[in-house]
């Protein structure tokens, strides 16, 4: 997996939710899962921008609520800062649905998603209307 260029505080922890951004049908999920993620015996995995997640999908079509699914992180609420100086902070935490091979679910992406996510998951980026 490639490496990104900015320093991005892991501030989504499990339990969190997230606004599912793409037209896959989930509306709302919990994360229950940070794939990749190594720390200490009983610390909760944390996650932040373009990091891969296993969620539970809490509010949307009838036959995806309930559902384990995974998903890449391409907003959230706590400012990153980049290489350069720049600090770059959103208005809500949000995620797209992938599949195995990391390809998104959904066909289209409301509103944009970070620079980070675009380098990590290009496909993610092809559909999206504008990166930052």
């Amino acid at each position: 997996m490639k490496g990104v260029g900015a320093h991005i505080p892991k501030t989504l922890t499990l339990g969190s939710e997230l606004v599912c951004h793409d037209n896959s049908g989930a509306k709302i999920v919990e994360i229950i899962g940070v794939v990749g993620y190594k720390g200490v015996h009983g610390r909760n995995p944390k996650a932040g921008v373009a990091d891969l997640i296993i969620a539970a999908v809490k509010k949307g079509k009838p036959d995806m609520v309930k559902k384990k699914v995974k998903a890449v992180i391409i907003r959230q609420k706590k400012e990153l800062r980049r290489a350069n100086g720049n600090r770059l902070a959103f208005e809500d935490n949000a995620c797209v649905l992938v599949n195995d091979d990391k390809l998104p679910i959904g066909t289209e992406i409301k509103g944009v998603i970070a620079k980070e996510v675009a380098e990590r998951y290009p496909k993610v980026a092809a559909i999206a209307p504008g990166v930052v």
